[in-house]
């Protein structure tokens, strides 16, 4: 699956009213970070330069989006590390990212007295 999701969680159920935490910076971050991954490895091949500059591009695709997750950062990453088709970006990223919110509103929502999210 991906590493990067164990992050998430930490974050959507320890810290879920945080900016970070909140399901549209889950969903876009992950979808766009991986995005940008498969971009870069299709356009340039397994290159540690790539990797490097998906990286960077996906942390400020996330920023001038306003959907910055910082675990998400890692996708580009993990594709570089395991060369998946552009199936990946459906499943497990933006599968993974919706089943993850939808989880942890259910959680959140039920243990916890403030509402999550606080905004979408």
């Amino acid at each position: 699956m991906m590493g990067s999701f164990g992050a998430t969680c930490v974050l959507v159920f320890g810290f879920p009213d945080v900016p970070f935490s909140q399901p549209r910076n889950v969903f876009f971050g992950h979808t766009l970070a991986s995005l940008i991954g498969l971009s870069f490895l299709w356009l340039f091949g397994p290159v540690w330069w790539a990797m490097g500059l998906a990286v960077g591009t996906a942390i400020a695709a996330m920023m001038l989006t306003r959907t910055v997750h910082p675990p998400a950062g890692s996708n580009p990453v993990i594709v570089f590390l395991a060369h998946p088709t552009w199936n990946f970006l459906f499943f497990p990223t933006a599968f993974g990212a919706a089943l993850i919110i939808s989880i942890a509103l259910m959680y959140n929502n039920s243990v916890r007295e403030e509402r999550y999210p606080r905004y979408w």
